[in-house]
């Protein structure tokens, strides 16, 4: 049986951090591709060069980092945004310029406010202003599925002809359906004489859960042979096309699409935690491939099944997938090299010295308090050692706290600003509420609490509790992640974490455009 391959491009650094929350730093930045590259994704859109200084530094740091897969930035169809895509990647070892502007007559009259003739000369030259300085160069006409066939034609032919060498048709709001999606990009294909010259790609959003199913149609149907898509489908609205989701289902039903990727599948499931501590957007427990009940069988009939042959209801194993049971790997006895091997066998790299010794040590202290560390513990502990700003300016120092059914619960916190001990004290509706409570009775940073959520990291009474706070602040909305054997202590480390980020100068500002 004949196979094609289907490129597979990441845009959890770029869309994916559109959702309110998930806007990441530089070094959050490089954890994730990192991943990636293990992972490897043919291409990863690292960003929007244009849209912040920090996201520009984010993005031609990820150039100089990634080796393996095509490094590409998102544009605006102007020279100014193309420039900064370029002078970001030109050092990367293979890299891309996307280029994107709106075709629908909604976005062209409300949003550009500029005419069909005048979107149409913007869009060839621009991809010729690309096409100068790079030659892998990527045209998208944000709205596609809601744009006039006739002008859409037109455009891409002329952008093809100018050297885009793939076009990507976006479904930016979710509109689409899957039948017609795929004729209407069988359809495009068809119509444009110089289709054959480039790549055809699509890029779906899930407002009406179809995201997956359009991008797979537009495959199936209309030959596209790249799908845009991020881990675990994060996205803002309802998300994107699921990476995990879309992979799975090319390489389980190979016998339907006849196509493959270079998708190493092991490491899924590690690029979907990853992720989710990250931008602390958790993974529903019934998510299909990397939920937390993917493969679990409930149902007395389905276990007497799998017990007997797994085929009978598991269409592939937890193992494709990178799940593992919570094998203990590490003790409180474990030295330097075993830990730091440990690290490496779970793909996890930091990177100096000095983080080693730091996460090193969190692993002692875990394991003074827990006897068995999990892989999932590494994975938490180094998590937060890599969220730990270097200059940052609260720290948590030590913290009482008590509650109880007739008392009134109680906190007091000792803090380190800026290297000086703070003490304060606080009650609350709860040990957490007085906790943060103490905390911002000294930090005073007048930020809302957007989001509390508490997570196992393993199975079990001595699991850590991994924390997310999500703070807002003038328009800024930053993460915190803390985690412990103690719930109360795991939540200060987050809001302290968060608070950090509040008052960092480098924390980027999420540019919130669409494609």
């Amino acid at each position: 049986m004949s196979t094609e391959k289907l490129i597979i491009f990441d845009t959890t650094m770029r869309d994916g951090e559109q959702s309110p929350g998930a806007s990441m730093t530089k070094d959050e930045k490089l954890r994730i591709a990192r991943q990636l590259e293990r992972m490897k994704v043919d291409v990863i859109e690292a960003g929007f060069p244009a849209s912040s200084n920090g996201d520009f530094e984010a993005v031609k740091a990820v150039g100089k980092l990634i080796k393996d897969s095509v490094v590409c930035g998102l544009c605006r169809a102007n020279d100014k945004d193309i420039q900064r895509g370029i002078d970001a990647l030109s050092g990367a070892n293979a890299w891309r310029i996307h280029v994107f502007i709106a075709t629908s007559v909604l976005h062209m009259e409300k949003k550009l406010r500029m005419t069909p003739d005048q979107v149409f000369e913007q869009a060839k030259l621009s991809v010729r202003y690309a096409k100068n300085a790079c030659p892998d160069v990527e045209f998208s006409p944000e709205d596609g599925s809601r744009s006039d066939p006739d002008f859409l034609c037109r455009v891409l032919e002329a952008v093809i002809k100018e050297g885009a060498t793939t076009i990507n048709i976006p479904d930016t709001v979710g509109y689409a359906v899957p039948e017609q999606f795929g004729e209407m990009i069988r359809s495009i294909r068809e119509r444009v004489p110089n289709s054959d010259k480039a790549v055809w790609s699509v890029h779906c959003h899930n407002d009406l859960g179809m995201a997956v199913a359009n991008s797979l149609a537009a495959v199936r149907i209309g030959g596209a042979r790249q799908i845009e898509c991020t881990i675990n489908g994060l996205g803002e609205r309802a998300g994107n096309t699921s990476l995990e989701e879309v992979v799975m289902a090319l390489r389980t039903r190979k016998d339907f699409f006849k196509l493959e990727t270079r998708i190493d599948t092991t490491q899924i499931v590690p690029a979907s935690r990853l992720v989710s501590q990250i931008t602390g957007f958790v993974v529903q427990p019934n998510k299909a491939v990397v939920g937390a009940n993917a493969f679990a069988h409930a149902s007395g009939i389905h276990q007497d099944g799998v017990i007997k042959a797994r085929e009978t209801y598991e269409i592939m194993t937890a193992e494709d997938v990178g799940w593992s049971a919570n094998k203990i790997v590490l003790g409180k006895l474990s030295g330097r090299t075993a830990f730091r091997q440990r690290l490496k066998e779970i793909g996890i790299e930091l990177d100096n010295e000095d983080g080693y010794n730091k996460a090193f040590q969190r692993f002692k202290d875990l394991a003074d308090k827990k006897s068995e560390i999990f892989d999932e513990d590494l994975q938490a502990l180094v998590s937060q050692e890599a969220g730990t700003s270097r200059n940052e300016v609260w720290g948590l120092v030590s913290m009482r706290q008590g509650s109880g059914t007739s008392d009134k619960p109680h906190a007091s916190v000792v803090l380190k600003k800026n290297g000086a001990d703070v003490k304060a004290e606080s009650k609350g509706d709860g040990p957490v509420d007085a906790t943060f409570k103490a905390i911002e009775s000294v930090a005073k940073s007048g930020a809302e609490l957007l989001l509390f959520s508490v997570n196992a990291v393993t199975q079990g009474t001595e699991s850590q509790g991994e924390v997310t706070v999500r703070l807002s602040k003038g328009g800024r909305i930053v993460n915190g992640v803390g985690a412990d054997t103690d719930i109360i202590v795991a939540s200060a480390k987050a809001y302290i974490s968060a608070l950090n980020k509040i008052e960092s100068k480098v924390e980027r500002v999420n540019p919130q455009h669409q494609i």
